[in-house]
C-alpha cells in the first residue's frame, strides 16, 4: 500500500483545482455535465494531465516503491512518458464520469510494447459505485484494435474499443493506496461515480528509454495522432509532430536519457 500523503497529492490536487497553484504545463479537463450546476475546485475538475514537470505530484513518479516493480518490465532506465491524475465528482452524468474500454497503446507512437507498463494508483476506495477499473484478463497477449468516440461521447480523447461487450470483465476492487500496474494493450475502462464521494486516482505510464518511435500515418492511430497535433498547434506548439508532443511531455526517471530525451524542449 502507497501512503500519498507523504507527497502532498491530494492537497496539491486540490490547490491547483482551486488556482491557487499555477498548472503550467498540465492540462486541466472540467467535467463539462458539472459547468453549469454552479460548483468549482475538485466538484468540476475531472482530470489533470501532463504533470510530471510538477515537483510535488513527480514525487508520486519516482517513488521506489513504484519504480522497482516498473523497472522488473523496462528495465534500468526509465522515462515516465504520461501522467493523469483522474478525479470523478459527485453528481455527474454517467456518460461523463466512465471511460470506455480501451488500451492505452493506441495513443503511443512508440514500441516495443513489452517494454511499456502503468502504475495506477487509487486515492481512496474505489469500487463499482464509484467507478473503478475493470479489465478484461489475458487480453494484454492480443492486437491492438481501432478505437473510435463512442456514440454520444462527452469526453474530448476519451477514445474507446467497440464490439468487444461481449468479453468478460473484472472489476478491481482497490483500496486507498492500492497499486495496479498493466500491459499498454490490456482492454480496460471505468464506469460512472454514482456515489456523493470522489473516486480519485494518480497514474503514470512508463516506459524504456530506448524505445523507438513508429511512424503511425496509414495506422489505426493516425487519427489521434492528428488530434494531438491539433490540440498542440491550439497551445501555441505549431508545427510540432505527434512523436514530438510526446517527447515534450515526458520526463526521464532513473537511468541514462534514451530516444525520449532527443528533443529538449516542452509545450
Amino acid at each position: 500500500m502507497l501512503c500519498l500523503m507523504k507527497f502532498g497529492t491530494r492537497q496539491r490536487f486540490i490547490d491547483i483545482c482551486d488556482g491557487k497553484v499555477d498548472p503550467g504545463f498540465m492540462t486541466v479537463m472540467k467535467d463539462l455535465s458539472l459547468k453549469n450546476k454552479g460548483v468549482k475546485g475538485e466538484y468540476l475538475i475531472n482530470k489533470i494531465q501532463d504533470w510530471l514537470f510538477d515537483e510535488v505530484l513527480f514525487k508520486y513518479a519516482i517513488d521506489k516503491s513504484v519504480t522497482d516493480v516498473i523497472s522488473s518490465i523496462t528495465g534500468p532506465n526509465i522515462t515516465a512518458v504520461n501522467s493523469m491524475l483522474i478525479n470523478k465528482p459527485p453528481d455527474s452524468d454517467p456518460g461523463a464520469s466512465l471511460h470506455p474500454l480501451h488500451q492505452d497503446l493506441y495513443y503511443f507512437p512508440f514500441r516495443p510494447a513489452d517494454r511499456i507498463a502503468t502504475s495506477w494508483t487509487a486515492m481512496e476506495r474505489v469500487d463499482e459505485k464509484n467507478g473503478c477499473l475493470y479489465v478484461i484478463p489475458g487480453s494484454h497477449k492480443g492486437q491492438l484494435y481501432p478505437h473510435s468516440y463512442p456514440e454520444g461521447y462527452k469526453n474530448k480523447f476519451y477514445h474507446g474499443v467497440h464490439g468487444l461487450d461481449h468479453l468478460p470483465k473484472v472489476n478491481v476492487v482497490m483500496e486507498k493506496g492500492d497499486t495496479v500496474f498493466f500491459h499498454p494493450t490490456l482492454l480496460h475502462g471505468s464506469g460512472p461515480n454514482y456515489t456523493k464521494g470522489f473516486r480519485k486516482a494518480i497514474c503514470v505510464h512508463y516506459a524504456d528509454s530506448n524505445c523507438y518511435f513508429i511512424d503511425v500515418k496509414g495506422t489505426i492511430q493516425e487519427s489521434i495522432s492528428l488530434e494531438v497535433e491539433k490540440l498542440a498547434a491550439k497551445r501555441g506548439a505549431v508545427g510540432f509532430s505527434f512523436e514530438n508532443v510526446w517527447k515534450a511531455k515526458s520526463r526521464l526517471v532513473t537511468g541514462t536519457p534514451g530516444n525520449f530525451q532527443s528533443f529538449d524542449s516542452h509545450l
